[in-house]
């Protein structure tokens, strides 16, 4: 399976309408002749369309060169994520694979063929004067049918996808071509062949502030799925984010869903983090001692110290991955999101800005407590405290990014004041967490009979860090604390 970033943007123009010169914008000095190609494709979806309501577009297509199965994921006009597969002769259905990645999008159902889009496509490419390929410019002309209902439809498109060009020349091309008649167009060719069938769908009523922004962490967690199954570093990064933000907005809002339901959720939402959790930190402690020991002059690194600091990682990174697809393969996950869309979609009682914004202040009131005790606690009981207080800071923070779009700049300057703060407790946390993975590698290189010498110097270094977090993080706690980044929670 192979996977590309794909940056394009689609145009759409009224009837005779002409693709125009497109050389000067962005560095482009020449336009290729137009190679031409029919394209075939069959997308697949759920009943209830939910892969294209999800930002998921699953098919099949013959003809190109690309021909076989694609999955995208993202929306269209930013940065989307094409997993590609090779097609066989002869398939009942989209192989297994791909049917892993749209899991969480798809909710575990079954998919079908949903439409089928024919193209007759004229490519160009746009060069600069070396002759790198900065963008190549498609002219479509689509046929499509919903192979549900029926409706068909006839467009004219043009897609320009960008190859080593940058966001400025697709800017320049969007000019030029609304210069010529064209507009830009938000949706992709799968959501135009069924559009009928896709606006018969609800998906849930005008949401507050914080239903909003739990719905956008449940979007995110869809959206990261794909990647994160295949062990994607910033996607297993991006979906504990969005499910730690989640279970706090559960929690500090939580008079807004009902009770016990909300906290079930919670729950599941709990148990999915742990699995993601664990990749995660793997990933960070090997990165953070692969620094650490290429950072030790040569001269005391005594023994196979990376290499077994290698092993031992890419052993736990290998278990972690291996059981956080299981439970991505598991019917525990579909259900799980199934349950939150029912929670986050549905009816929630009427609530105001004071409601919401007391909600916040207190979030961010308890976050001040548990860090003032935590400050006054020294030794390992000390540290435990400092990463409670971590904690609570998180859920602070994303407490106020629920108001950050309507307040603005006040509330943006205080998430990055606690972000600050959040940050430099976690830095403390990564050491205290580093020191005791040391100690315990010293202890099996000892028993080994392999020289325990520079363990013993990375995890002093990692305590000298460590005692110089403190003054830091205070320092940032008075700056979190200030009266002007806080006003506007008092009002």
């Amino acid at each position: 399976m192979g996977t590309v970033v794909e940056r394009e943007r689609k145009y759409a123009g009224d009837e005779g309408f002409r693709l125009p010169d497109l050389t000067g914008c962005g560095g482009v000095v020449t336009m290729s002749d137009a190679t031409a190609s029919d394209l075939d494709a069959v997308y697949w979806d759920t009943e209830d369309l939910r892969l294209l309501r999800s930002g998921h577009a699953l098919r099949r297509r013959t003809g190109g060169h690309d021909a076989g199965w694609h999955l995208k994921v993202g929306a269209v006009g930013g940065a989307r994520v094409e997993h590609q597969f090779p097609a066989g002769a002869a398939e009942a259905g989209p192989p297994p694979e791909l049917v892993a990645l749209i899991r969480g999008a798809s909710r575990g159902r079954p998919v079908a063929p949903a439409a089928r889009i024919v193209n007759h496509r004229r490519e160009r490419r746009l060069l600069d004067a070396d002759g790198r390929v900065l963008a190549e410019v498609a002219e479509d002309d689509v046929r499509s049918e919903d192979l549900v209902d029926g409706a068909a439809r006839t467009w004219h498109e043009v897609e320009v996808e960008l190859v080593d060009g940058d966001e400025e020349l697709l800017d320049a091309v969007t000019d030029r071509l609304a210069g010529a008649g064209a507009r830009e167009v938000p949706v992709s060719k799968s959501h135009r062949a069924v559009a009928e069938r896709l606006a018969g769908f609800d998906d849930g009523p005008p949401a507050g502030p914080a239903v909003g922004y739990a719905r956008e962490q449940r979007d995110a967690i869809v959206g990261n799925h794909a990647a994160a199954y295949q062990g994607n570093e910033d996607a297993v990064h991006d979906m504990r984010v969005a499910l730690r933000r989640l279970r706090a907005t559960l929690r500090t809002f939580r008079g807004l869903w009902d009770r016990r339901e909300s906290e079930a959720v919670r729950a599941e939402l709990r148990w999915l983090g742990g699995e993601l959790g664990r990749v995660r930190d793997i990933q960070v402690m090997a990165a953070r001692l692969d620094t650490a020991v290429h950072e030790l002059p040569a001269e005391l690194v005594l023994g196979p110290v990376p290499a077994r600091l290698g092993e031992r990682f890419a052993a736990d990174l290998a278990r972690s991955t291996a059981a956080l697809r299981a439970a991505l393969d598991a019917d525990r996950y579909p259900d799980l999101l199934i349950r939150l869309d029912r929670l986050v979609d549905a009816p929630t009682g009427e609530v105001d800005r004071r409601w919401v914004d007391r909600r916040i202040r207190r979030a961010v009131r308890r976050a001040d407590d548990r860090l003032d005790a935590a400050l006054a606690v020294g030794g390992p009981a000390g540290d435990v405290a400092l990463h409670e207080a971590r904690k609570k800071y998180k859920a602070a923070r994303y407490a106020v990014e629920v108001r950050e779009p309507a307040v603005g700049r006040p509330a943006a300057r205080l998430v990055k004041r606690l972000k600050t703060l959040q940050d430099l407790l976690g830095t403390h946390q990564d050491s205290v967490v580093t020191r005791e993975v040391l100690r315990r590698q010293a202890l099996q290189a000892y028993a080994e009979g392999e020289n325990a010498f520079t363990y013993g110097v990375l995890h002093a270094r990692q305590a000298e860090a460590a005692g110089h977090d403190l003054p830091a993080v205070i320092r940032a706690r008075d700056r979190a604390r200030r009266r002007k980044v806080r006003r506007w929670l008092r009002r």
